[in-house]
């Protein structure tokens, strides 16, 4: 049983670390939110009052954090990971942050002497949950192979996708391309409605045709079609308006770095910020298919009792 520190027990955060707990590992968590930290407690994770000590006699330390900064914070400092976990510890971050960030800090933990990598996830709350997410691991390949024994409970596939960074480089630009898949799930769903289509016969073609992709599959905006859709709840958030638009916030930003044009990026940004202008940065990004109505109207959205 390998003794393991969890920072960020969030959505995500939350059912991974859980995870975890059920193949055995004694897995100690800290969280700045009280609720977070409760229903933790209640998967059989032990909880912390504090990062000193959730850290002490860590073996393994994961991070699952909502912003770069934060990262920073947590791991740099007098009070940060690197200057109270044991010397020992293997450090994975999973969570996902813009690369030069993450580039940063594998330097600063190799001065320090740790070994980290970096390992953003893809899979939403629902692959944490059923311990099937898909890990993108960058680092030193010894401390990759450390890391996979302990990423194993939760992931239903580890790829480790080189040098320090590559991890988050992976998942910015496939998150990316989920963000512009969405906003074409929710173009295609308003117009096949306006087209008189029966929504669960346009699925159907669509889900085995040339239009298939993850978001139509996991996300699609109509309510009664698919289960993991945020559309039959009222579009309560399975992934927040306010990470996607910080994650394609992270997209466009090293496009800008590295020159390349991001057109449809740029459009499915536009329309997160759009839903966090209007107060809906908390509910979930699928809402953007709204955008594609003339009136806004559309199935499985109900403003008045969001």
């Amino acid at each position: 049983m390998t003794t393991i520190s969890w920072i960020g027990l969030g959505n995500m955060g939350g059912p991974m670390s859980a995870n975890l707990v059920k193949a055995g590992h004694d897995v100690r968590g800290f969280d700045l939110n009280e609720q977070a930290m409760h229903e933790a407690k209640a998967q059989g994770v032990t909880t912390c009052s504090s990062i000193e000590e959730v850290l002490d006699g860590a073996q393994v330390v994961f991070t699952m954090l909502p912003k770069g900064e934060h990262s920073r914070a947590v791991y740099l400092g007098d009070s940060g990971v690197l200057a109270l976990a044991p010397q020992d510890a293997l450090l994975i971050d999973s969570s996902t942050i813009d690369v030069e960030t993450a580039v940063d800090l594998h330097k600063t933990a190799a001065e320090a002497g740790f070994e980290f990598v970096d390992a953003p996830v893809s899979g939403g709350i629902s692959g944490a949950a059923a311990g099937t997410l898909t890990f993108m691991v960058g680092g030193e390949s010894g401390a990759v192979e450390k890391a996979k024994q302990y990423i194993e409970p939760m992931a239903g596939r580890i790829v480790h996708t080189g040098e320090a960074g590559t991890g988050q480089a992976a998942k910015i630009v496939n998150n990316m391309m989920l963000f512009i898949s969405l906003e074409a799930c929710g173009e295609g769903a308003v117009l096949a409605d306006r087209l008189s289509l029966d929504p669960q016969v346009f699925w159907d073609i669509a889900s085995v045709s040339s239009g298939n992709s993850w978001a139509l599959q996991t996300w699609y905006p109509v309510p009664d079609i698919v289960d993991s859709s945020a559309a039959n709840n009222n579009f309560k958030a399975t992934f927040s308006a306010a990470l996607a638009a910080k994650d394609v916030g992270l997209a466009l930003a090293a496009g800008e770095q590295t020159g390349v044009n991001l057109p449809a990026a740029e459009l499915a940004a536009q329309r997160f910020q759009q839903l966090v202008d209007e107060g809906y940065e908390n509910l979930d990004c699928s809402l953007i298919a709204k955008y594609a109505a003339p009136d806004g109207k559309i199935r499985g959205w109900n403003p008045d009792e969001a």
